[in-house]
């Protein structure tokens, strides 16, 4: 009965210690599901953190995007409105250069009329000159021998008063008949030859022109207005010739003024590119810096001071990106688009070029585009655009932002 009842105790023990243990297994497997939950819940917590990061991340760069989209739509806008204002300048300045021609032409035209109208004036007007002196020596020779005729038909009054005792009228008559003997007596070849000499002189005085004097006044009256017109064709030749050369000097000031500014950035940046080495801009040919040529002179480190010809392929590209950066610095554009400029260099000179391209985007605001297939270039850009061929004939644009591919790829 004691046995009993001790087996009866010893089995509820055991049945007691069972229940025990497999509540504790139970317990077990329960705080290792509560752990379970709760690193679960942890990485929730987390993930949930890190999406939420991301999100802002998100949205702090769309807004970034859409402000950069906004800034570049104004530049595009700047720079689409650029080509119509240069345009529009060119059109002027080209419209003002035709006016000005068309104004030269004109005025060399009337200078040229006005000084054949003077000749022709002037010659009018000598001959007229001559024509009225002949008038005047004729009126005059006229009157002188009228005079004469007087003088001595007064003479031939008073000697026939004091000799003959009759006046001259009677004396007609009386020697009327000596005069015909006389005649009679005389040679007719020295008649004849009087008479042609008389008519000689009268067709040599020529027929009286009435009108010489009026024509005079006329001549004179047309050179004066000639003259006047003259004198403005030659005030307005003298005010284009100082027009032309005010023009003429102010582009010459600026040219040299932008050639010292692009000579001055182009031995800096070939200094830069090379790595040492010198280089300048030189005008050739002509004084006149409007007329003159253009000569590069480039000496990379360990060669001799040479022109641009005589450089290899590389040295020519670095040489010519050089001059392009140095007249970008002097007067930057919205946008330079760059064609294959790196396709004749290594990857040292790639790397410089890419350096260096870095270095004018942060001096200037100019966006460069760059059309490329290295992978090295490739690889320094903001974005980039490829263009595949999905279908046969079908061209599509595909764009990579890199700095956002970065961020991605960090965040990950």
């Amino acid at each position: 009965t004691d046995e009993s009842a001790l087996a009866a105790a010893r089995a509820k023990t055991d049945a007691a210690r069972q229940a025990a243990t497999e509540a504790r297994a139970a317990l077990g497997v329960v705080q290792q599901a509560e752990a379970a939950r709760v690193a679960r819940r942890r990485a929730i917590e987390t993930e949930a953190a890190d999406w939420r990061r991301r999100s802002e991340t998100s949205a702090r760069r769309l807004a970034e995007i859409a402000s950069a989209r906004t800034k570049e739509t104004k530049t595009l806008e700047d720079a689409k409105a650029a080509p119509v204002r240069v345009s529009e300048a060119l059109a002027k300045l080209a419209d003002q250069s035709a006016l000005a021609e068309k104004r030269r032409v004109t005025s060399a035209d009337r200078l040229a009329a006005g000084e054949k109208a003077v000749r022709e004036a002037d010659a009018a007007a000598r001959e007229a000159e001559t024509h009225h002196a002949r008038r005047r020596e004729n009126r005059a020779g006229a009157d002188a021998r009228a005079q004469g005729a007087a003088e001595r038909l007064q003479g031939v009054e008073a000697l026939s008063n004091e000799q003959l005792g009759c006046a001259a009228a009677e004396l007609a008559a009386r020697a009327g008949p000596l005069m015909e003997q006389a005649i009679a007596r005389a040679p007719l070849a020295d008649i004849d030859r009087k008479l042609e000499k008389l008519r000689g002189e009268r067709e040599a005085a020529g027929p009286v022109n009435l009108r010489a004097e009026e024509e005079l006044e006329e001549v004179e009256l047309r050179l004066s207005t000639l003259a006047r017109e003259r004198a403005d064709v030659d005030s307005a030749v003298q005010k284009l010739k100082q027009a032309i050369g005010r023009l003429n000097g102010e582009g010459r000031q600026r040219l040299l003024r932008a050639f010292e500014i692009v000579n001055a950035n182009f031995a800096k940046l070939f200094a830069t590119l090379f790595e040492g080495g010198v280089a300048e801009l030189r005008l050739t040919e002509s004084e006149d810096p409007l007329a003159a040529g253009l000569e590069i002179f480039a000496c990379p480190p360990g060669k001799r001071l040479s022109t641009l010809s005589l450089m290899s392929g590389g040295e020519q590209a670095l040489t010519a990106t050089a001059l392009i950066f140095a007249v970008f610095l002097a007067n930057p554009a919205p946008i330079c688009v760059l064609d294959e400029v790196d396709a004749p260099l290594d990857d040292a000179n790639v790397d410089r070029f890419c350096r260096m391209l870095d270095e004018m985007r942060r001096l200037t605001d100019t966006r460069f585009l760059t059309i490329t297939h290295n992978p090295v270039t490739m690889s320094r850009m903001d974005r980039l655009f490829g263009v595949t061929m999905a279908e046969r004939g079908v061209s599509q644009i595909v764009a990579v932002d890199l700095q956002r591919a970065t961020e991605l790829v960090a965040a990950e």
